[in-house]
């Protein structure tokens, strides 16, 4: 078995709880701390709606990736490094905690933070999904070269011409 990369674990955690918080929030909220809440859950969503690349093997890029993935690109270590990553999720989940119709949301918050950590110990960091140029395929490379070699004959024996029979 290969090694579990955590980053991704920590990924899906933190874009649920980010939906989470945009969703939540305008029940019982006091109106001061109800904006914020949902400003941080749209922040939460653009940071985590790009995936990254994985190590090994393929990695499926989630529809419209390419476009938020040239945002967060931009802005380079800050949000490349898990370790920011960690403490902003931290950071976030913290205001939120304080009510309870965003409790959800902190709490999955709080769980992607520790899985972010966990990932930056491990030695793991962001990197964008670039999809290689497909190349044309030239006119030269398409046409087939012929055999250079003949093709297998049969011996000599089999190669006389066999008497055809008289149909009768």
């Amino acid at each position: 078995m290969g090694q579990i990369e955590w980053a991704m674990w920590a990924n899906e955690q933190a874009l649920a709880a980010g939906l989470s918080e945009c969703g939540e929030g305008s029940g019982e909220a006091p109106l001061s701390l109800t904006p914020p809440c949902s400003a941080a859950g749209v922040l939460v969503c653009l940071l985590e709606y790009p995936r990254s690349k994985r190590k090994k093997g393929s990695t499926m890029e989630r529809c419209g990736q390419k476009y938020l993935t040239a945002v967060v690109k931009v802005f380079g270590p800050l949000t490349r490094n898990y370790y920011i990553r960690a403490i902003l999720h931290a950071a976030l989940a913290v205001p939120a905690g304080f009510l309870l119709s965003t409790i959800l949301g902190t709490v999955c918050l709080g769980i992607a933070s520790g899985i972010y950590l966990l990932a930056a110990v491990r030695g793991e960091e962001w990197r964008p999904i670039e999809q290689k140029p497909r190349e044309r395929p030239h006119v030269g490379d398409t046409i087939k070269q012929p055999p250079s070699n003949p093709p297998p004959r049969p011996p000599a024996d089999a190669r006389k011409k066999q008497p055809v029979e008289v149909g009768g």
